[in-house]
């Protein structure tokens, strides 16, 4: 039986979780072997497509090295699925109480999304002090992150949201940034020609990224 993990064990694992649309069952355990080879376990499956939780799925069941996390959890069953596929962590693109509700009791670490200091207030009120800054680039960046530090000291983010491989080193760089978010180590013309190296050497990249502890 896996260990549960905790929200921090999430975002400290590596310097990027990959945001992930998959649209082929085909594509899930080559493409969560080739990131893993790269460095990267932590692999958020978004829930936008029909095929995301028999993703999941059969990544938790046939890569054991990777740790398939469920995003875009935007509801109470969303959670509930995703932890029957055998999902370790949620991401969710907002926060209410009814998902940070059901992630807890499902077992799933959550990172709620936020992009106000209210929606930070919220999350924080439910126990929750690891949060996903979404949409990041559009909603403020670094300028934003800066300005929350100072009355959310004890928060740690993960920006998701227009992150790429040249504006996440200013994020990483930041004292309330754990991790990022992006969808830039799973390109969709590499997943569609099947091009697993090249996964693998964005991976690589993505944990040679040096953050601030």
């Amino acid at each position: 039986m896996a260990v549960t993990l905790t929200s921090p064990e999430v975002m400290n694992d590596a310097p990027v979780i990959p945001v992930i649309v998959l649209n082929d069952v085909t594509h899930a355990v080559p493409l969560a072997r080739a990131l893993v080879a790269g460095g990267i376990r932590m692999l958020e499956v978004t829930l936008r497509t029909p095929v995301a939780l028999a993703c999941i799925e059969v990544i938790a069941r046939e890569v054991p090295d990777a740790v398939a996390g469920a995003g875009t959890v935007r509801s109470a069953s969303d959670a509930q699925a995703a932890a029957l596929a055998g999902a370790r962590f949620a991401v969710s693109p907002g926060y209410t109480h009814a998902v940070g509700r059901a992630c807890r009791e499902a077992g799933l670490p959550l990172l709620p999304g936020v992009a106000t200091g209210g929606e930070i207030m919220a999350a924080q009120e439910d126990g929750y002090s690891e949060l996903k800054f979404f949409p990041a680039m559009q909603a403020g960046g670094a300028a934003m992150l800066r300005a929350w530090h100072g009355p959310f000291g004890d928060v740690r983010f993960c920006p998701t949201g227009g992150v790429t491989l040249a504006n996440a080193p200013e994020l990483l760089a930041l004292p309330n940034v754990a991790c990022v978010g992006g969808s830039w180590l799973t390109p969709a013309d590499a997943i569609a020609q099947g091009d697993w190296a090249r996964i693998t050497q964005l991976a690589r990249q993505a944990t040679a990224l040096v953050r601030r502890r």
